[in-house]
């Protein structure tokens, strides 16, 4: 994990500064894990996680889309909309982002066709305006807890 951050953060800094280790946090020494004098960790680094593992998160009445890769998002929407119509939400916010409108779009097409969906419509400015999509869906059955699509 260290390595893929030093990564990150030595392709923003100037040439110059490419060689130099990265200050260790206020009040972290060697022996707390922080990165040695050679600028290698202390201790065994973790792995990075695979690209395909799969990431539980918590259900909630909006989910960010800023955290996934773009070739994730229409799968990540559609099971973020099962889930969510599963849990009886009525009303989700699909976090977008504004850029060049491209994400805005996969995600309404993914809404479009999703069969909980009743209406979307971009959110209001107060809550992302059209860096954000919200979504009404469809009521559950009454009593009903079976776990299938909609």
């Amino acid at each position: 994990m260290l390595r893929w951050l030093r990564s990150i953060f030595s392709a923003e800094t100037a040439p110059a500064d490419r060689g130099a280790a990265p200050p260790r946090p206020a009040g972290k020494s060697a022996e707390d894990g922080a990165v040695g004098e050679e600028g290698e960790p202390d201790e065994a680094e973790e792995p990075l996680p695979s690209p395909d593992e799969i990431t539980v998160l918590p259900i909630e009445d909006s989910i960010d889309l800023h955290t996934f890769a773009p070739r994730d998002i229409p799968s990540v929407v559609e099971e973020y909309l099962h889930e969510a119509w599963q849990r009886g939400f009525e009303e989700v916010r699909i976090i977008h982002g504004r850029g060049k409108g491209v994400q805005r779009q996969v995600v309404r097409r993914v809404l479009a066709r999703h069969p909980a969906v009743i209406e979307f419509r971009d959110a209001p400015s107060t809550r992302g305006g059209w860096g954000a999509t919200l979504a009404w869906l469809k009521p559950r059955p009454a009593g009903d807890h079976r776990d299938h699509r909609a």
